[in-house]
Parts: structure tokens; C-alpha cells; sequence
């Protein structure tokens, strides 16, 4: 990468060694001015990621996902509301279901993240998408140390997006701390359980540097929107796309819902039920993780499998790669096919260390369970409701701006149930 030698590892062993191993395998910093589009804990490393991590891990338990639900069931209610009133006459027809899954899951975190209104989160995410962009153009291209204080037109752009993102969210947690120390708010969505946990250390020891400061708070929730949002909506976009082409499988998903479910409301316990949505997840996962690759930095002299690696060696793993893998998948590999989960990862993956959708180790994502929750109960909606195919528009062209998302979209033709 430039003059920086990287080495890309396809041995699950020792992908997993270096996703255990944090200290000794550290996230690459690389352009500063990536940075611009936002830190937070997926950036941190040693004393100050070990805080956050512990600072906002009361958020993502099970028991306060749960609180959630009922914005969940809100947001997709919107989503097939408008998809209910596009139906025609007929009872079909054809729509690019990706804006309006990334519309779902940009209201989801709205309201479970902050409690704030819909109009308020797109114009967050909306700044936060187009950063992503100019991020992409600057990964793909040789960064020059210095360049970033150049008053070029991107860079401008760039630091007048985080400016303007900064000022938007500072300006929520602002009104959500006045309201907690009126006692007129509660702690139900995470940005309110991460203030009261942030509130609480300080307090215990009796120092802010034990707590995170405004600034810190402000990366953390620009990585709500972000990752909450980009993960959620990639999963469920393949999702419908793998259903499309594998109509067999649809029906039997929907089978499921319908037999488990019924035509209810959705709640956690009812979600844990569905067992061949879990599978078909996994397997959507492995074949379109939202993160096709991630890199590591060494930050000192070591040894690692066969090399010697010196200090600065950057690590490339390839998620993908090793999850189309037929040593380790099967002939099947390259196939869609949830049965190969039908007894959970461990068994699919024979106890070995190829299955990485969420990272591994210490770093795994924090927001797994909010995610799978979450596409759960929305595919649960949608499949009581509609059924879906191909239209002839659909081009597939799988594409990573960031995330692994669908290049020309996911035009489909919707059925009315």
C-alpha cells in the first residue's frame, strides 16, 4: 500500500490469532483525513477503546434491546404503509426496495439511538453518506502526508460536512442533558443509557477522565447512525435479493413466520423462534458480509504463522475469500444454502475460525444483536405481507462503498398477500 508492505493472510488460524490478538494487531490509522468521517470505538485501541467499550456495552444487552422493539415495529409500519399504497389495482409492483430499506433503518436508529424525528436522522445520515464517499475516493487513492491541510475543493467539503454532523448531534445530546437533569427524560434508547453510563463512572470515581467528554460522545453517535444503519440495511437488502432468485426459499421462511408467528405483533421471544430466518441470515452473511475485508497493523517486530514480520507490516484479511472458500464451505461454496447452518455456526463451521461476518475476538461488533433483532422483526413484517421476485431492471453488481451494497439497486416486483 504505497510504501507501506501489507500481507494478506488466507489461514483462519491465524486470521483469528490477529482479530484475537488486539494489542498486538492494532487498527490501521492510515489517512489522517479519513478520520474526518468519523472515530469512535472502532478507532480506538488499548486504555481509551477498553473505556468506551465498557462505557457503552450496558446499551447493546438483550434486556434493553428488547425496550426497542416497539420502534422497530413503528419504523417498518411506515415502510409497508407506503409500500401498501404503491400497489396497484393488480396487486404488484415494481420498486427499488434499497432506498427504502436504508429510509427503514435510518428511522430505526433515529429513534432507538437518539429518540429524535425521522427528518432529523436522514439529514445526519444523508451528510454522513456523502463523507463516505469522498472517504472511499481518498482509500483508493495515494495518500500524501500533508495534503490534508490543502484548501482543496474535497477537503473543504469534507470539513465542513463534520462540522456541520458535529453541530447537529452535539446539539441533540445538549437537549438531552438538560432533560435528564430536569428529570424529564428516560434512558430507553442508547444514547440516553450510554449518557447514564458515561454520568455513573464519572460519578463512582469521582473524575471526568473516567467518563468520555462531549467530543468523544459525538464520535460515538455519528457510529451509531453510521455502522447501526450501513450493517442493518446491507443485510436485509441481500437478503431480499438471495429470496428473489431462491424462491423456494421464500416460501419456507414465510411458511415459518406465518406458523410461528401468525399474523401478530413481533416480540423478542417470538423472534427467537424463527429458525430458518436465523439460518438464511447467517448464510446471507456469509456470502455478502457488510465488511468484505479488514486490515491490521503490526505495531512491533513478531512472528506470525510462517513469517517474521517487522514492525509497521499492515494485514489484509479477507473475510470473503474465506467464506467462499471450498476447503472449508464444501463444493457448495460459492451456493446459497441456509441448511448448512440448520444446526448453528459451530456445527457449519466444524469449531473453526472461518465464519467473520461481525469481526472476531475482543473488537466483534457491539451491535450484532441490535442488528440481527432488528432485520429479523423488518423480514418477519415483510413476508407476512408480500411476496417478491426479479423485475427485469435488477442488474446484479455488488459494490463496497464502505459497506457491501447493491451498485444499481434492488429493483423487485412487490406481490400483495
Amino acid at each position: 500500500m504505497g510504501w507501506t508492505p501489507r500481507v494478506t493472510i488466507l489461514e483462519p488460524e491465524v486470521m483469528k490469532d490477529v482479530l484475537t490478538k488486539s494489542k498486538d494487531f492494532q487498527r490501521i490509522r492510515g489517512n489522517p483525513i479519513v478520520r474526518l468521517s468519523g472515530t469512535g470505538l472502532i478507532t480506538l485501541e488499548g486504555e481509551q477503546w477498553v473505556k468506551h467499550r465498557q462505557l457503552m456495552n450496558p446499551a447493546f444487552h438483550v434486556d434493553k434491546l428488547k425496550n426497542m422493539v416497539p420502534a422497530f415495529h413503528l419504523s417498518c409500519s411506515v415502510m409497508l404503509g407506503k409500500w401498501e399504497k404503491l400497489i396497484s389495482s393488480t396487486g404488484a409492483c415494481e420498486l427499488d426496495v434499497w432506498p427504502h430499506l436504508q429510509a427503514l433503518t435510518i428511522d430505526v436508529i433515529s429513534r432507538t439511538a437518539f429518540g429524535s424525528s425521522y427528518e432529523e436522522g436522514f439529514h445526519i445520515f444523508e451528510l454522513l453518506t456523502k463523507q463516505s464517499v469522498l472517504v472511499m475516493e481518498l482509500l483508493r487513492s495515494l495518500y500524501i502526508p500533508g495534503s490534508r491541510f490543502l484548501p482543496t475543493k474535497k477537503n473543504k467539503r469534507m470539513k465542513a460536512i463534520r462540522k456541520e454532523v458535529n453541530h447537529s448531534i452535539k446539539t441533540i445530546i445538549d437537549n438531552r442533558l438538560k432533560e435528564m437533569k430536569a428529570g424529564k427524560s428516560n434512558f430507553d434508547d442508547l444514547l440516553g443509557i450510554m449518557l447514564e453510563s458515561n454520568m455513573e463512572e464519572v460519578k463512582k470515581h469521582q473524575h471526568k477522565k473516567y467518563g468520555m467528554s462531549i467530543d468523544e460522545i459525538i464520535e460515538e453517535c455519528k457510529l451509531f447512525y453510521f455502522a447501526g444503519q450501513e450493517t442493518t440495511s446491507s443485510l436485509l437488502v441481500w437478503t431480499m435479493i438471495l429470496l428473489s432468485r431462491h424462491q423456494e426459499w421464500q416460501s419456507h421462511v414465510r411458511e415459518e413466520v406465518l406458523n410461528v408467528l401468525g399474523d401478530n405483533d413481533i416480540d423478542i421471544d417470538g423472534l427467537n423462534r424463527l429458525k430458518v430466518v436465523t439460518m438464511i441470515f447467517y448464510e446471507v452473511l456469509r456470502l455478502y458480509p457488510p465488511a468484505p475485508g479488514t486490515a491490521r497493523v503490526v505495531n512491533k517486530d513478531m512472528t506470525l504463522g510462517r513469517f517474521s514480520l517487522p514492525s509497521g507490516t499492515q494485514i489484509a484479511l479477507p473475510v470473503m475469500l474465506i467464506h467462499y472458500d471450498e476447503q472449508f464451505w464444501g463444493s457448495d461454496a460459492k451456493k446459497f444454502n441456509p441448511n448448512r447452518f440448520s444446526e448453528g455456526i459451530s456445527k457449519a463451521t466444524k469449531n473453526q475460525g472461518i465464519y467473520f461476518p461481525f469481526g472476531w475476538g475482543p473488537r466483534i461488533c457491539i451491535g450484532q444483536n441490535f442488528a440481527l433483532i432488528e432485520a429479523k422483526l423488518a423480514l418477519a413484517r415483510i413476508l407476512q405481507r408480500f411476496s417478491f421476485e426479479f423485475a427485469p431492471s435488477y442488474v446484479h453488481a455488488p459494490n463496497t462503498i464502505l459497506t457491501l451494497q447493491p451498485k444499481y439497486g434492488a429493483p423487485l416486483i412487490l406481490h400483495k398477500l
